[in-house]
């Protein structure tokens, strides 16, 4: 079988060390404890990768997934409200189907932040304890988000990879 045509050429591959790319402290409006690099968004595609350091203590609003998710955890622990008994801990990956609702939430007794990252197909629809709609997150909020601490916050411009028709490049 030959090689495949090529459909899209790439003058360099589409990497970032996240060593080097900016995290932004307190990056989640509303909700204090949540830093957050972004390693790429693609609102083209509903595709988000980000790495995110969750402080000890820090519930997220109860979500529904729009589309998939696959988390890792890097170090510490979190576990869902819902699921206390599952909780998830460094070296665990979760896949999360589309349609799954839940609450993550870091324990008050963790050492140190829990480090993840997470590739997330579609949105995170937030409601709060009540059932009430509260908001969206989803790759261009995160892009909308990242680009209003930037500006609010005098930073540097955020580097990470973003899919652009007709081409893909590392912003």
């Amino acid at each position: 079988m030959p090689l495949p045509s090529l459909v899209s050429h790439h003058i360099e591959l589409l990497t970032l060390n996240s060593n080097e790319a900016p995290l932004y402290k307190d990056a989640v409006p509303g909700i204090p404890g949540v830093d957050v690099q972004p390693l790429m968004l693609d609102p083209h595609a509903g595709i988000w990768a980000v790495r995110a350091l969750i402080h000890p203590g820090v519930t997220f609003p109860t979500h529904f997934h729009t589309g998939t998710v696959h988390l890792w955890t890097l170090s510490g622990r979190w576990h869902y409200v819902e699921y206390p008994e599952q909780p998830q801990t460094a070296g665990s990956y979760l896949f999360e189907p589309g349609s799954s609702i839940h609450t993550l939430q870091t324990p008050k007794d963790n050492a140190g932040p829990t480090e993840m990252v997470m590739v997330v197909t579609g949105s995170n629809v937030n409601f709060d304890g009540a059932g009430n709609y509260v908001g969206l997150l989803d790759a261009n909020s995160i892009i909308q988000m990242i680009d209003h601490l930037i500006k609010e916050r005098g930073l540097d411009p955020a580097r990470y990879i973003r899919p652009q028709a007709p081409d893909y490049t590392v912003r």
